[in-house]
């Protein structure tokens, strides 16, 4: 059944498939699995390279490029979903492979229900890098996550032995916010201000601004190119600007 579903899930068009036992999952921060599933047995995890979309200085090229990636991820999720009920007689669940998230207290969409990069380090994937994301032996840093529970009590494949990572510091040296500074930690709050130049943060901060101001100004303000971006962010999501710690890792290949 294991060769079943990752023959099926790489004809999906994934570069990569693992499992992990839900056993062999461990997050730090994410809740517990069974508080999302209490009958799940083990993840299917399947990686995809990022394309070179990255690498453009213009954002909504690059940003273009993600969002192509979270729709291409969330059709895998849900074939791969299907096959395992139909094919396979399990009860399956597709994680999101970004958004939603959980914006309550104390999470604020830091904190994803099922950690996609704990989940490829348990089926085997990768494992840690310097910039606290999965690194890959063929592909480096440059790839992305997805996973799908199921009730099936699958074994999980063997973990990453190898020192992927070269510790070069070039991640390090090539964030523009500095959230690497700490080794072993993202400051998502610097990273936050730098990536996402539209998210919540300057929602707020631009409407604040907004209730000081004359009606004349606020008039002004609400045709101005700030303006413009945060609704244009409000309406598709979250939009990343930057992908530094990862685009100039030199093992992407």
């Amino acid at each position: 059944m294991r060769a079943r579903i990752k023959e099926f899930a790489l004809s999906l068009g994934v570069d990569a498939v693992g499992i992990a036992n839900a056993a062999d999952y461990k997050s730090p921060r994410s809740p517990d699995l069974q508080e999302i599933f209490p009958e799940v047995g083990s993840l299917v995890v399947t990686m995809m390279r990022e394309g070179s979309q990255i690498e453009s200085p213009n954002p909504r090229i690059a940003m273009s490029g993600r969002i192509d990636m979270i729709e291409f991820m969330r059709g895998v999720n849900l074939k791969l979903s299907r096959f395992l009920e139909k094919e396979c007689g399990a009860r399956a669940m597709g994680v999101p492979f970004s958004y939603p998230l959980n914006m309550g207290e104390g999470k604020m969409g830091l904190i994803g229900d099922v950690s996609l990069r704990h989940a490829a380090v348990a089926a085997g994937l990768g494992n840690f890098g310097r910039n606290n994301l999965v690194l890959n032996p063929e592909f480096g840093s440059r790839v992305l996550f997805g996973a799908v529970l199921c009730d099936l009590d699958l074994a999980s494949d063997p973990p990453c032995i190898e020192e992927v990572c070269t510790y070069c510091d070039i991640c390090v040296e090539d964030c523009p916010a500095g959230a690497l500074d700490e080794e072993g930690r993202t400051d998502p709050m610097k990273c936050l201000k730098v990536s996402q130049p539209y998210g919540i943060g300057k929602a707020i901060g631009f409407w604040n601004q907004v209730l000081k101001k004359s009606p004349e100004e606020q008039k002004r303000m609400l045709v101005s190119e700030d303006f413009m971006s945060l609704y244009q962010a409000q309406s598709i999501g979250f939009q990343y600007n930057c992908f530094k710690c990862y685009a100039g890792c030199p093992l992407n290949k």
